[in-house]
């Protein structure tokens, strides 16, 4: 389960960013042509941010659909699988979206002195 490394390297990433804030809300971005699991990464989500800044924080994850271009004939059409095959006949496409893992949004917790 690649996830769980995936999930590691994303807690590391929002705890630098968050520069010792607590972190309430992280906001994802998985395409589905990405090969990794949304279901998988919120189960590690609560693992891998036990002790962190994370820790209790609210993962949110947004599915990006598969969006290709016909190399052919210029066709753009939804894809679930990272290959396919435009109404044109042509193999040859290119992927738009749906391969992203982009970390969009961290929300922390601003102490108030």
């Amino acid at each position: 389960m690649h996830e769980l490394g995936i999930t590691q390297n994303i807690v590391a990433i929002v705890s630098e960013y968050a520069k010792g804030s607590k972190v309430s809300r992280v906001a994802l971005e998985i395409g589905k042509l990405s090969a990794i699991m949304p279901e998988a990464i919120n189960f590690c989500f609560d693992i891998c941010t036990q002790g962190t800044l994370l820790e209790g924080a609210t993962l949110e994850i947004i599915e990006i659909p598969g969006l290709a271009k016909c190399r052919q004939c210029g066709a753009e059409f939804t894809i679930d699988k990272p290959f396919g095959l435009c109404k044109c006949g042509s193999v040859h496409l290119d992927i738009l979206t749906g391969e992203e893992l982009k970390i969009k949004e961290i929300e922390v917790e601003e102490v108030c002195v």
